[in-house]
């Protein structure tokens, strides 16, 4: 250690201990230009300035933030503008994180629920879906379920409740739900099951305009359903048995129809009452 003009000078090794660096990043950014001696030693060691330690505090901030090294010097060159570069990396960190959001979606739920690697990987793509192909698939899927059951009112709330939007910056349960969604909703099944509730509705409103004002059944389960699932209610324990008697009890006396095992077991399997 020595001193130019009464300030102290400090070797390579030093640098790296003051900030943190690696002794090899030190040597880089001495030999890139980042940082420059001040002095030489006899034996040809480079010494630097108090301003060297700045300098390299900076780059430590800037690497930990996951800029690389020739974006550093200019920034410190003040050939960019720092500002500028922030905000490009911070998008670019966004972006990121969106992919690993989908990531933790797409394996979350191959863990918990024991997918197949061909299940893994229709996971993975519904995933990675854009805005555009998201919506072209959901309104597929509604004119499978709903195509030319009319334009009754009852349908757009029913419409909505079943189909989710996956917001711009989605949490990670966010898109995990949107995923199951998508996979659940390109099933067969599904959609038949959905498509006969759908007309058990429909021909309930046209008997309802007849016959004159009942419970909407639409009305029922929102209003059931939503209380339970607010208070957290596994629709798979028995905290959610007295709902589905409420719910059986609604759709029996809307049919005219006893509240029996049979009606359960049509209810099950997605047939008409």
């Amino acid at each position: 250690m020595g001193a130019v003009n009464g300030d102290t000078l400090h070797s390579i090794g030093e640098l790296a201990r003051r900030t943190g660096l690696t002794v090899k990043t030190v040597r880089f950014c001495s030999d890139s230009g980042i940082v420059t001696p001040t002095d030489r030693t006899p034996a040809g060691h480079r010494r630097y300035t108090v301003d060297a330690v700045a300098r390299l505090d900076l780059v430590r901030t800037l690497r930990e933030l996951g800029l690389d090294l020739p974006t550093i010097r200019r920034v410190v060159d003040r050939e960019l503008s720092l500002p500028e570069v922030a905000a490009a990396h911070a998008e670019a960190v966004a972006a990121q994180m969106r992919v690993l959001r989908l990531r933790h979606a797409v394996l979350t739920a191959a863990a918990e629920r024991g997918l197949t690697p061909e299940e893994t990987d229709l996971m993975h793509q519904l995933a990675r879906l854009s805005e555009d192909k998201r919506r072209c698939l959901v309104g597929e899927f509604l004119d499978a379920v709903f195509g030319g059951l009319g334009t009754d009112p009852a349908f757009a709330g029913v419409m909505r409740s079943m189909t989710p939007e996956l917001p711009d910056e989605p949490a990670a349960e966010q898109t995990r739900a949107w995923v199951e969604w998508a996979e659940l909703s390109l099933g067969p099944d599904f959609r038949a099951g959905v498509r006969r509730a759908a007309e058990d509705l429909a021909a309930e409103r046209v008997r309802a305009a007849v016959a004159g004002p009942r419970r909407d059944l639409v009305a029922a389960v929102r209003d059931r359903v939503a209380p339970a699932l607010a208070a957290g209610v596994d629709p798979t324990e028995s905290a959610a048995d007295p709902v589905v008697e409420a719910l059986t009890a609604d759709y029996a006396r809307t049919c005219d129809r006893p509240d029996d095992a049979e009606l359960r077991r049509r209810l099950l399997s997605g047939r008409s009452a």
